[in-house]
């Protein structure tokens, strides 16, 4: 029997029928509900803690996205047969789902809230990401936890020149976009998109596509399923700083503040921010015993408005650039011998070492999905070791930051890389940070750019990538764009909006944001002067790398890529690999055969090696014909009788006494011997064989 509290809600997103269910599975959490679409079913729990965490002064939001291998009918692999650490895929929809909420949560919330979707049926054409955004909204919406929601979430497609709403899989392939947008009914939070060199206008024509499909769900969710299912918002007491304190740390540490920021080095400011720092602490320690974090925290927002106010009245930012000013930047090439391409791309106090390697297809990466992407040919990682910012950390495995980074600048490189038929090589791209001090991602974009034309990948265009500011006033709207943000200024900014692409268009977007939403002007302005900033940080790029390197390093292997009749594979592998295992010995080279024939041959070194083995293969799968020449062996020898010659790996045939010259010879051991190399041609096929006759003994 369905419990008595079981509802449904049904409406349409981009044209296909959604359906809510709440009341029926998960009645211990504080918000559960199930979104279907087709054949995909997400559901979504979410759960906050009784009393806050103690001795913490961030927001302990955690959300996981979960993919369950049964939502496509697979076993998981592995020894263990069940889901392991998440796939890169699953750690960025978590991300995706985490950031258009956490801007909404109320400040001075401190209880641990979790919030876990997972995808329990997954059919290709209704990707199950943007419902499972869409159920993290309802699930926070109808529960008791305060959220200033609720949220609405879309991908959009732009295809044959017109936009979709969550495109099916025969729609993206298609799409020139792939815009995931998410926000409430009136402004955008959330934007992470990948487009193949698009204009500004057909970006932002997406987002407010998308955006009015965003408005329609929020408004359902708000007015119809919340009204309907929603529990009463839980009181909470939020931490504030007492007001007593506030103002007199205010008065106390204006002047000792200005001090401390009136200066454009990053060190000596710090130095002076500590001093002052210490002093208040110690000139209040009597005054507000046992208050330390108050103090301090009042110390960071009235520091946080000084310099708010100094970029928005006056146009100074702390380093003391202009609001569209780039910081200085220096790059090299070629910096690492044995590295197939290195660059290093350095900007302001940002430095990152970018390296290429070129292998076979066989090295790219095998995925394992809820999709039917089952290899990745590009791959790009990013590295963020402690000592990139000064601290003293030990190295660790990749978190969510660092495969998001390197998600956005793989990305942003994508639509540039040569398709596997002009260039086939698996590619991957590593970015390590060495320096950072904001912006590291959009460095890691300029690096590994050049880095892959340093290398000789033939990419369609140079790409380049700038991050950008936002310092707003919530009382008048008014609003200030800054280009090429470093560290302070995002931390204590409104925005991080990051833009990659080429001379011609954009590739890649990433938005997130710290206050609720931001408006269509503010994005053109955004990506306006982030356009202007690429094209000057381009300049400087090519600077230093004007153009894809003619050749390949001389440590990548050379890879030739043919195909065969596969039903001539059998032939060319051999009993127990001993045919292709011949020829690689033989070569020195790697060889690997796909089912449909494609024969790939990786050469290091050794660049003739590969057509050596080129044409050992070619001649196994060619059918001889009367009359074709061939350089073979000799195997065998009977005196009175012929040679044999093998002319392929597992091919041999024989030459007559008689064909050996044109006199008259009583032994074929006064003419051959074995392991001469003879060219030959074909004179006869018949049922006992191949006929040759000798044309020239080589050796």
């Amino acid at each position: 029997m369905i419990t008595p509290n079981y509802k449904e809600f049904h409406f349409e997103i981009g044209g296909r029928e959604v359906v809510i269910e709440t009341g029926k599975y998960a009645e211990q959490t504080n918000g559960n509900c199930v979104v279907r679409c087709g054949e995909t079913v997400v559901m979504v729990n979410v759960c906050m803690s009784e009393v806050p965490r103690e001795g913490i002064d961030f927001f302990p939001l955690q959300v996981d996205y979960e993919e369950k291998m049964f939502a496509v009918g697979k076993i998981p692999g592995g020894f263990k047969r069940r889901e392991g650490r998440a796939s890169d895929k699953a750690i960025l929809t978590s991300r995706l789902i985490d950031r258009p909420l956490r801007p909404l949560f109320p400040k001075g919330l401190y209880n641990d809230v979790v919030v876990i979707a997972t995808a329990l049926s997954v059919e290709p054409d209704v990707a199950p990401e943007p419902l499972a955004m869409i159920g993290s909204s309802i699930a926070l919406a109808i529960s008791d936890i305060p959220w200033a929601g609720p949220t609405g979430s879309v991908v959009v497609g732009l295809v044959d020149g017109k936009y979709v709403i969550n495109p099916d899989a025969a729609q993206r392939e298609k799409s020139s976009i792939h815009l995931n947008l998410a926000g409430t009914k009136d402004a955008i939070l959330m934007i992470e998109a990948g487009a193949n060199e698009v204009t500004d206008d057909e970006m932002v024509g997406a987002i407010m596509f998308g955006q009015a499909e965003i408005e329609k769900i929020c408004k359902y969710i708000e007015d119809v399923i919340v009204p309907a299912v929603g529990k009463p918002k839980r009181e909470i007491e939020l931490y504030h700083i007492p007001e007593d304190i506030d103002a007199a740390v205010r008065e106390y540490a204006s002047d000792k503040l200005d001090w401390a920021l009136d200066t454009f080095d990053r060190q000596e400011r710090q130095a002076r921010q500590d001093q002052v720092g210490a002093d208040i602490l110690d000139h209040f320690k009597d005054i507000y015993p046992d208050k330390t974090r108050e103090i301090n925290d009042s110390v960071y927002y009235f520091t946080k408005e000084k310099v708010r106010a100094k970029i928005f009245d006056k146009g100074i930012r702390p380093d003391g650039r202009g609001l569209k000013d780039i910081r200085p930047i220096w790059c090299e090439r070629t910096v690492l011998p044995r590295a197939h391409g290195s660059a290093i791309f350095t900007r302001g106090q940002t430095q990152t070492l970018t390296t290429c390697t070129l292998d076979m297809l066989a090295a790219a990466q095998k995925l394992e999905g809820l999709d039917d992407e089952t290899e990745k040919r590009y791959m790009h990682q990013y590295n963020f070791p402690g000592y990139c910012t000064g601290e003293a950390k030990a190295l660790r495995s990749p978190g969510r930051r660092e495969i998001g980074h390197g998600a956005l600048a793989e990305r942003a490189l994508i639509p540039v890389i040569p398709p596997v038929e002009d260039f086939p090589y698996a590619i991957r791209v590593v970015n390590d940070i060495l320096s950072s001090n904001g912006s590291s991602s959009m460095a890691s974009v300029c690096g590994s750019t050049m880095a892959l034309m340093d290398a000789g990948v033939p990419i369609k265009a140079p790409v380049a990538g700038v991050a950008m500011g936002l310092i707003k006033d919530q009382t008048t709207g008014e609003f200030r764009v800054m280009t090429d943000i470093q560290g302070l200024e995002d931390f204590l900014g409104d925005m991080d909006f990051k833009v990659a692409g080429t001379k011609k268009g954009i590739t890649a977007i990433q938005m997130d944001i710290k206050i609720k939403g931001i408006s269509e002007e503010i994005m053109r302005t955004a990506i306006k002067q982030a356009n202007e900033g690429r094209e000057f940080i381009l300049g400087k790029m090519l600077a230093c790398v004007p153009e894809v390197s003619p050749t390949l390093s001389k440590y990548a292997p050379r890879i030739i890529f043919f195909k065969i009749d596969p039903e001539k594979i059998g032939d060319v592998v051999g009993k127990q690999g001993k045919v292709i295992n011949s020829i690689i010995a033989e070569t020195g080279t790697k060889i690997d055969i796909e089912d449909d024939g494609t024969v790939c041959i990786a050469s290091y070194g050794d660049y003739e090696a590969a057509e050596k083995a080129k044409a050992i293969v070619e001649s196994i799968v060619h059918d001889p014909e009367v009359g074709d020449m061939f350089i073979g062996r000799v195997v065998r020898i009977r005196s009175e009788m012929g040679a044999w010659v093998e002319f392929a790996p597992g091919k041999d045939g024989m030459i007559h006494i008689s064909k050996m010259s044109d006199h008259r010879i009583d032994k074929v051991d006064d003419v051959l011997a074995i392991g001469d190399v003879v060219k030959v041609r074909i004179i006869k096929i018949g049922e006992k064989g191949i006929d040759f006759k000798l044309m020239e003994k080589l050796s």
